[in-house]
């Protein structure tokens, strides 16, 4: 179990999809040299859409840019680094030339469970994952207690994976990003989770009891490839 920050992100209009990673990456140079960003944040893991790949993916959005994969220090960290002062001086002004709109706009605080402990890969397939009308977070916790690593691993998809892991979404999301459950699902390369996913889209892929609690039509799935990663 842990704590992250998790970006939903759109480039600035004024970037070319394939300038995205490279902007991105200055950005989060700035957040390097940020002592306190440095403390509160154990890793980074940027991933941009993978612009060669996404197409064949089933479900693929292409309304997207990237997700970053933030483990933090603490569940606090995530409240105390929209107000640090050294964050709000150096990096808030430069999220104008890389993103569509500030970056605490499209990011949600999510507690992790890792299903199956692999190593980190270039290649992931991440859902963002809207709930069913009519359910609620309580509901979602229930089937989430009902199915173990097993009923996940249990699906070819999953399965092939080399490493899954569910991150809760905590808290209220920003508008525009009512998920409730972030799947990140592993894989060697594009082509195997191509192979893997075979067509069927990922929210269908889930256990049946978590599958009854997602609405596919509010959820938003990206294939991505690791751009940028600390340490």
């Amino acid at each position: 179990m842990g704590w992250k920050m998790i970006y939903l992100a759109r480039r600035n209009p004024a970037l070319r999809p394939e300038e995205f990673p490279q902007a991105w990456r200055e950005h989060s140079a700035l957040g390097a040299g940020c002592s306190n960003v440095r403390d509160k944040i154990r890793s980074v893991r940027q991933c941009a859409r993978d612009l060669d790949n996404s197409a064949r993916l089933a479900g693929a959005s292409a309304g997207y840019d990237g997700v970053n994969l933030l483990e933090l220090r603490d569940r606090q960290a995530a409240d105390d680094i929209w107000n640090d002062e050294e964050t709000l001086r150096i990096m808030r002004p430069d999220e104008p030339r890389v993103f569509s709109t500030w970056v605490r706009d499209f990011t949600l605080i999510a507690e992790a469970s890792v299903l199956r402990d692999g190593e980190p890969t270039d290649c992931v397939v991440t859902a963002f994952l809207g709930l069913a009308p009519g359910l609620n977070q309580a509901d979602l916790d229930r089937a989430l207690a009902a199915a173990g690593p097993e009923r996940w691993l249990a699906d070819p998809a999953l399965g092939a994976t080399r490493r899954l892991v569910i991150n809760r979404v905590d808290g209220t999301p920003p508008p525009g990003y009512d998920y409730a459950l972030i799947l990140e699902a592993w894989f060697p390369d594009p082509d195997t989770a191509i192979r893997a996913i075979d067509g069927v889209e990922l929210p269908a892929r889930l256990p049946r009891v978590v599958a009854a609690c997602i609405d596919p039509a509010r959820s938003v799935t990206l294939l991505t490839r690791v751009t940028h990663r600390r340490p």
